[in-house]
């Protein structure tokens, strides 16, 4: 397995939560944030966290905070910005909306590194999860071409570069489920997944 100190690990804070209507990475689920959970899943996994925010609160968790080097463009600009502040080849990258990811969820992830693969992201319930991947800091570049053609969609930026996913088996399924809603936050309240 590739060894922590050549792995960032990137926590993206920065969606616009509009179907949730707050800040997602704050919601509080059995007493703890939803972004110390991808804290806590990414700490043992890697050598240093970056939070990718425009929001200075989230500078309680004592972590190094960059913005978005291009605003308001998703994703591809939160994933182009880690890209660019990390100072190691392999980045787990990880949205704040997805509290039950663990960290043998990740190292799965970790173990599917090779020499060809840019990009490395999970798949379960058969869709791949784009938020939940390891991306080589090499591909920042095309990140940034995409971004100047004003091309936002995450999937369009990944097609371009080397990708494979990783299909998780049926006890990490629920792990990389991400809460977009009020509905989904009460599921997860009520269910009985940890």
């Amino acid at each position: 397995m590739i060894r922590k100190k050549y792995i960032t690990g990137i926590i993206l804070a920065g969606g616009k939560s509009s179907r949730m209507g707050t800040d997602k990475g704050f919601l509080i689920l059995n007493n703890k944030s939803f972004v110390q959970y991808s804290i806590d899943a990414l700490k043992p996994l890697v050598s240093k966290i970056i939070i990718v925010s425009d929001n200075p609160e989230y500078d309680v968790f004592g972590y190094k905070r960059i913005t978005d080097a291009i605003k308001n463009a998703g994703p591809v600009s939160g994933i182009y910005s880690g890209l660019q502040t990390s100072k190691t080849e392999y980045n787990l990258v990880l949205s704040c909306d997805i509290p039950l990811i663990t960290s043998e969820a990740l190292k799965k992830l970790i173990d599917a590194i090779d020499d060809t693969s840019e990009i490395i992201q999970a798949e379960s319930y058969g869709k791949s999860m784009p938020l939940v991947a390891i991306y080589k800091k090499s591909i920042a570049g095309v990140f940034h071409k995409f971004l100047k053609k004003d091309e936002r969609r995450l999937r369009i930026a990944i097609k371009s570069c080397q990708f494979k996913n990783v299909v998780l088996d049926k006890a990490f399924e629920n792990t990389t489920m991400n809460i977009n809603t009020k509905e989904e936050f009460k599921q997860i309240q009520n269910a009985d997944y940890y």
